[in-house]
């Protein structure tokens, strides 16, 4: 089996679904065992990142959600709002918390064709 440093974990659920949490889990594990983790976010998803959306979230036993992704941007991860959905909701970058870019799913399937594991929630 050939191995990857590198990990996409795609993203479809929002902040009320404990998916969210599970994956912003599993990706600073990811982190933490030294991959590059992106995570591109995709339908409801985008509400993640929405400013103060995640603030309230919090599937016992994991960490807040709003801390989870914190710390994965804190620690170097990539995270990605597909461009349609974010504008299929209204929203503009000033309504995204600090360091989420808005791009369309070629940059997921950049780190894809280079190699990169994939995950999906």
């Amino acid at each position: 089996m050939a191995q990857t440093e590198e990990l996409v974990v795609m993203m479809t659920h929002g902040p009320e679904d404990e998916r969210a949490s599970v994956g912003f889990t599993i990706a600073n594990g990811a982190i933490t065992a030294g991959m590059k983790v992106s995570i591109f976010l995709t339908c409801g998803a985008v509400d993640i990142v929405r400013r103060r959306a995640a603030d309230m979230t919090h599937m016992q036993p994991l960490e807040p959600l709003a801390a989870l992704v914190a710390d994965f941007l804190a620690r170097g991860g990539t995270l990605w709002a597909c461009t349609p959905c974010v504008k299929a909701r209204g929203y503009e970058e000033g309504d995204l918390i600090e360091g989420v870019t808005i791009t369309g799913a070629s940059a997921m399937h950049e780190r894809i064709m280079a190699g990169a594991a994939t995950l999906s929630f």
